[in-house]
């Protein structure tokens, strides 16, 4: 059987057995070692989490500060990268996971090169779009189920499970949502420890843990069921 089956609205994520879910938390890891890079080249930027970057252009534009438009770029970006993702993704088939994780892996790589070229704001751009195209690996329907580079939605559903847990009804169904929450964290301090002594070729670990991830994804069957 596959670990995915019939995957509707917030219960996706509990659906996944435990492989699977693992492997998400993978995922959400390389997302948090990215963004924590990104975050450190830029001096305050996000490329997987835009809410943080649309505040940034709110009040940019309020104060008509001219950091405001490279916020705007990386919204672009990530939004651009959902897009190519979404589509790569429905071309792929039952492929999907594999061939957008690919996608993701080959921008890592060419951020890192435009990083190493001195060409910083191309590669944060990069950044943005790869981690945009990854959270249209879990998809069903043309909807995306799973988020994997921001945790908003996730911190959401862990406070409901623990009420539920609190209530007697499903006492694990916060566990996969605190999992996915942990992989992000400790991607992201992974992230800042190889930024420190890697500087921006720390962008090639991330590179090299998605492509790992990638093939990892390939031997599983990641496909939503049809209703």
């Amino acid at each position: 059987m596959a670990p995915w089956r019939r995957v509707q609205g917030e219960g996706a994520l509990k659906r996944l057995d435990g492989q699977v879910r693992l492997l998400a938390s993978g995922f959400s890891a390389v997302a948090g070692f990215v963004d924590a890079v990104g975050f450190l080249i830029t001096g305050g930027f996000f490329v997987s989490f835009m809410s943080g970057n649309s505040t940034r252009l709110a009040v940019g534009l309020t104060d008509r500060e001219p950091y405001a438009l490279f916020a705007l770029g990386l919204i672009v970006a990530f939004v651009a990268g959902v897009s190519a993702g979404a589509l790569l993704g429905r071309r792929a088939g039952p492929r999907r996971a594999p061939t957008v994780l690919t996608l993701v892996a080959l921008c890592l790589a060419a951020a890192a090169t435009l990083a190493s070229l001195e060409a910083a704001p191309l590669a944060i751009l990069a950044l943005a779009f790869a981690m945009g195209a990854e959270n249209t690996v879990f998809a069903q329907d043309g909807e995306v189920r799973i988020g994997l580079t921001y945790m908003t939605g996730a911190l959401v559903k862990l406070g409901k499970g623990i009420t539920a847990a609190l209530l007697g009804e499903d006492r694990f169904a916060w566990a996969p949502y605190l999992l996915l929450w942990l992989g992000l964290v400790l991607g992201a301090a992974l992230g800042a420890l190889a930024f420190r002594y890697f500087g921006v070729g720390a962008l090639w670990i991330g590179a090299a843990i998605m492509a790992t991830l990638a093939a990892v994804a390939a031997r599983l069957d990641l496909t939503p069921a049809a209703a």
